[in-house]
């Protein structure tokens, strides 16, 4: 039978619940358990998709299309497993489908409420995810903050939850905040009592905390704690703040976590195999050398709306014992082609990545256009390659006033349209073109040498693709495209193979690279990097 862990936080948001839950996953896989974790958001939006970066960061896709919190993408790189559509539910599709069934009658005329049309919904989704994957832990993240009123519903959906598959199949891992007072010199533990008595007043009595802390908890707080939330001592998991996100599951398990979690769920107890990422905590904490990236786009501001790509650099890194230091530029600031050799000369390699509209685009294609004239290691994603294609069309191709449609309705040369699937598609949420998608790669091209294979499958998210119409007379000016749907109608790869590393390509690798398993081609980017510095 399946074990549930359900993770909730207190105190105050972006406590790093998802991190908790990956950490936890990651150490039920070193003891060749299965696991799966899902993500309720209390938000009404249905997904995440039509919500802007600066508000929410980062959106994940899964290889089946869903457009997901970017928690997926730790739930992702921890565990080394493909999630999917059942892992991120937010309060919005729950209330969809529930007026869906209203509208189709499918309550027989009675009076739909939160209780219990709500909740069972919440809990379908549930065992849904239980089902399709049969793990043998099934882990819940909600989101929000215990005291939101947005997230009461899945709250008490997890209270039912628990009472109905009994004691000792589920429990509560509460994550809250020790707040450190430096004019006295004391970790507070009155905060997380406060919001441990919020959670007892919904009827969830948690039998873990685990609590973030910036200094280490004196055993007297951690007494404390125990005694005042009604958690064995144990259970009270200290959990610091870390340079790296990436030693958090060492962390738990040096406390024990893990094995306090199997004790009551009375599971066995099994040795971790936890030698490999030892070995790479150990290449986080102790690199040999280092290199300086650009990342190149228009929502600097927040890091997390570029997070996937943000980590895939560092994995290359690790895989040559490199930091790799993050040098942020705000394409606007590059509208005038000048700035472009202040703000790069000091980087060893620049990525610019997705994103949409017209804002900032210029800035984009003249980091393009000095990377490529300079011969400075450069990857574009998705956006990025569409930027990548005008650039080399407008400076090297002679197609002056190339241009994408999604920027200009009428462009001289459209060497950038919307996909003719998309033409006559309505609204936002959903509709673009997203998953994963078979590519092929030319024989003997520099992405077919990084991926080791000219079969590859990618995920995308995108409505606009390269103009077939104008293919040819790019290529004849030389930008090769390396890589092409099965059916050769849409251009997936381009590169420049007379560079050290100029690669595009119109998916986002970003989400299927791994801490210990690098992308090909974030790899061959950092390698191009280190061997230019």
């Amino acid at each position: 039978m399946t074990k549930y862990i359900f993770v909730t936080g207190g105190v105050v948001s972006s406590l790093g619940k998802g991190i908790i839950a990956a950490s936890l996953g990651r150490l039920f896989r070193s003891r060749d358990y299965s696991v799966i974790i899902q993500k309720f958001d209390p938000y009404i939006n249905i997904d995440p998709g039509t919500m802007s970066p600066f508000q929410h960061g980062e959106v994940f896709v899964t290889d089946d299309g869903a457009e997901t919190d970017l928690d997926l993408g730790h739930y992702e790189r921890f565990t080394d497993t493909s999630f999917g559509q059942v892992n991120n539910v937010t309060s919005g599709r729950i209330y969809q489908e529930v007026i869906n069934k209203e509208r189709r009658g499918d309550y027989l005329g009675a009076t739909v409420q939160v209780i219990p049309h709500i909740t069972n919904e919440i809990k379908s989704k549930i065992v849904a995810a239980t089902k399709q994957f049969k793990p043998d832990f099934h882990i819940i993240e909600i989101g929000g903050t215990i005291g939101d009123i947005e997230s009461l519903p899945f709250i008490e959906a997890i209270r039912q939850f628990k009472s109905e598959i009994g004691i000792g199949n589920a429990l509560s891992v509460h994550c809250t905040l020790l707040p450190y007072l430096p004019t006295s010199g004391e970790l507070k533990t009155k905060p997380s009592q406060h919001s441990v008595n919020v959670l007892r007043s919904y009827g969830i009595q948690p039998e873990i905390l685990v609590c973030r802390t910036s200094k280490p908890i004196p055993k007297t707080e951690r007494e404390k704690l125990a005694l005042f939330c009604s958690v064995p001592k144990d259970a009270v998991i200290e959990c610091r703040d870390m340079k790296s996100i990436y030693e958090v599951p060492l962390a738990l398990e040096a406390q024990g976590m893990c094995n306090v979690v199997l004790k009551m769920l009375g599971m066995e107890e099994r040795t971790p195999k936890l030698e490999s990422w030892e070995n790479l905590v150990s290449k986080i904490k102790n690199p040999k050398t280092s290199v300086k990236v650009a990342i190149a786009g228009k929502y600097t501001k927040l890091s997390d709306a570029y997070i996937s790509v943000v980590e895939s650099l560092k994995h290359a890194g690790y895989a040559d014992d490199a930091a790799v230091e993050i040098k942020w530029i705000n394409s606007e600031e590059c509208m005038d082609y000048a700035n472009c050799k202040k703000l790069l000369s000091d980087v060893s390699a620049v990525v610019v990545p997705g994103g949409f509209g017209v804002r900032g685009i210029e800035g984009k294609l003249n980091v393009i256009r000095y990377a490529r004239e300079n011969n400075l290691p450069f990857l574009g994603l998705c956006l990025g390659m569409q930027c990548a294609v005008i650039e080399y069309a407008r400076n090297v191709a002679g197609l002056k006033g190339a241009n994408s449609k999604e920027f200009d309705e009428n462009p001289t040369y459209p060497v950038i349209d919307l996909m003719l699937e998309q033409k006559n598609v309505k609204g936002y949420g959903g509709t673009m073109r997203l998953g994963a998608y078979e590519c092929h790669l030319k024989k003997g091209s520099v992405a077919a040498k990084a991926y080791g294979k000219e079969v590859i499958s990618e995920r995308h998210r995108h409505r606009y693709e390269v103009n077939n119409e104008y293919i040819d007379k790019i290529s004849d000016a030389g930008l090769v495209f390396s890589g092409m749907s099965p059916d050769g109608m849409l251009a997936e790869v381009v590169e420049l193979p007379n560079l050290d590393w100029f690669v595009a390509c119109q998916f986002h690798p970003e989400f299927k690279s791994r801490p210990d398993k690098p992308h090909p081609l974030f790899k061959g980017l950092i390698d191009a990097a280190l061997r230019r510095k």
